[in-house]
Parts: C-alpha cells; sequence; structure tokens
C-alpha cells in the first residue's frame, strides 16, 4: 500500500469515476491509475468500486468505509506538508491565540504589538471564547495557546504555566458610600446590587466561594463576560461592579473609582496553556516570554517534559 493507491482511489471518485480525468488531474496514465486501484483493492482483499467490465462506475460498501479513511489519511498528509512548510521558517508562519475578552481586551494589546514589531512577517489570530471553549481549541489543534485564569489548569492533554498575578476591584461612582470606609467586608458589598462577570469566567467562582463561606447571597444584579459592560452599568447607576482589576484604568475610567478588594476574595493567577507534546515555534516561546517575563524557553521546555509541577508564582 502506498500513497499513489490512496490518491488515485480519491481523484477516481472526485473525477465522477472517470479514470482518464483522474490520470489528467494527477498527470500519470490511465493504465497506471487501473493499476493501482487494482493492487490496492488485492491488498485489502475487498472491492473498492463497482464495475461494468473495465469501467467504474461507483463505490462499493467496503469502498466507501475505505473512501473515508483515504480522506483523513490524505487530509493528515496535507497537514503535514503545511506544518513542514511553516516550521521551516522560524520567523514566518500563522500563530492563533485563544482566550477570554479580559486577557484580549486589557492584557495582551502591548503583548501583541510588541511580539509583531518582532515578528512582523507572522499572521496572528485571536480567538475568544470561555476558558472551556478555549481550551478545547488547544487540544483540537485550532489554536497554538490559550491565556484564562485558573480554570484552564488540571486539563487534560494540556500543559499549563502561571503567567501573573491580578485582584478583583469593585468599581463604584465617585460619590459611593463604599468609597468612605477603611476597609470593604462582603457584608458591605451584599448590601448593593451587584454587577458581575459570567460564572465561567475572570475568577467569578472566586467571588461566589467568598459569599458562600460567609453564608452571604449577594443580589446579583446583571451578569457579562465583558468588564466594558459591567463599568457602563456602574456608570448609570444600577449597582456595583466586580471586576478583574487589569480591567480598570483610572485615565480611561474617569467617571467610576476602583476600591481592591484581593483580600476577600483572594489572589488570581492568569495561565497560558499549550498542548501536551506539541512543537512549538520559536516564535511562541518568544510571545510567552513576552506575555510572562518570569517564564523562559528552558522553563517551557520543562513543563513541555512534565516537570512543570515545580514552578508557580
Amino acid at each position: 500500500m502506498n500513497l499513489h493507491q490512496l490518491r488515485f482511489v480519491r481523484e477516481a471518485v472526485r473525477q465522477n469515476y472517470n479514470l482518464t480525468d483522474a490520470a489528467k488531474a494527477l498527470f500519470t496514465s490511465q493504465p497506471g491509475v487501473s493499476k493501482a486501484i487494482i493492487e490496492l483493492e488485492e491488498e485489502l482483499g475487498v472491492d473498492i468500486f463497482t464495475r461494468h467490465g473495465k469501467r467504474i462506475r461507483g463505490l462499493t460498501e467496503p469502498g466507501r468505509l475505505v473512501l473515508e479513511s483515504v480522506e483523513l489519511i490524505m487530509q493528515e498528509i496535507d497537514s503535514l506538508k503545511r506544518i513542514g512548510k511553516e516550521y521551516a521558517a522560524q520567523d514566518s508562519g500563522s500563530f492563533t491565540i485563544a482566550t477570554t475578552h479580559t486577557q484580549a481586551r486589557y492584557t495582551l494589546p502591548k503583548v501583541v504589538q510588541a511580539f509583531m514589531q518582532k515578528f512582523p512577517k507572522v499572521r496572528l489570530s485571536l480567538l475568544q471564547g470561555n476558558p472551556k471553549q478555549i481550551a478545547e481549541m488547544v487540544q483540537r489543534d485550532q489554536a497554538d495557546l490559550a491565556i484564562a485564569t485558573e480554570s484552564i489548569a488540571g486539563i487534560d492533554g494540556l500543559i499549563t504555566l502561571p503567567c501573573y498575578q491580578w485582584e478583583h476591584v469593585v468599581v463604584v461612582t465617585p460619590d459611593h458610600p463604599l468609597l468612605k470606609l477603611k476597609a470593604v467586608t462582603l457584608e458591605d458589598i451584599s448590601s448593593y446590587p451587584v454587577i458581575t462577570y459570567d460564572g465561567a469566567f475572570a475568577g467569578r467562582s472566586k467571588i461566589d466561594h467568598a459569599f458562600s463561606l460567609r453564608g452571604l447571597k449577594p443580589d446579583v444584579l446583571l451578569e457579562a463576560i465583558d468588564a466594558d459592560v459591567i463599568k457602563t452599568y456602574v456608570e448609570l447607576g444600577m449597582g456595583i461592579g466586580i471586576i478583574a482589576g487589569m480591567a480598570f484604568d483610572s485615565e480611561r475610567d474617569r467617571n467610576l473609582r476602583a476600591i481592591s478588594v484581593g483580600h476577600l476574595f483572594g489572589m488570581n493567577v492568569s495561565r497560558v496553556a499549550v498542548k501536551q507534546g506539541a512543537y512549538l515555534r520559536s516564535y511562541i516561546y518568544t510571545f510567552i516570554e513576552l506575555l510572562a517575563p518570569t517564564l523562559n524557553r528552558k522553563l517551557i521546555e520543562q513543563a513541555m517534559r512534565g516537570e512543570q509541577e515545580h514552578y508557580e508564582l
């Protein structure tokens, strides 16, 4: 069995079972195509095509299953060729990052800008989703790496490393009573309608857990995946917001004030994840180093070998 035989089978079907047209498409002879297909059938012990005389007319039932396998094999061959072409040039190619809105909006812009200055020939794509979705994108080879908080740690088939720590802040209007308190408590927050993240995003599980431990149930008025949406509704006076600290900028958010609440909800760790066993191009290592200066190629390669459990922030 060889790749030529598989190509001939696939092309015969694509050319509506006309072996002459299949031979032309593959720049070979019709007798050569016919002979190769017959040899493959003899090796497999089944007829792939139905025939009328010497002409093939369609696929047999086992032939349909053979074609499905042929298509899968040829897709993998095409993928191998693409990989070889991309990896041959380490300063060019494609690079896909799967991440959450918060990371894409507030953390990555400066990192992406610095990366593109170093590697202008690399075509960069950003895919957004919740942590579960972006982890699956890496597992399915739809993305080279994922960036999110702890919720992507411990997922089968992924290697994750900590990038940086951050804490939540409460955002309020400039005249809000909470600004007069020396230290905001969970009970204080529970006194007001709360606008915060959807359950799958930006450390929301830690927020819920903190309230639960104190036997409190905050009045969550609105949930969103986007900190900008949360801040918009806070500006309208509909409640107080709980967002990631990185999403607040005193210059940009002049109509709001931020109160640090890391002492209530704990520190969060954003992590980068790659597929176990993946081959990382040199510029992907560079991107990770730009994202997390505490990481370097040596540490990342150790993690890829399963030695990452000794490295935490």
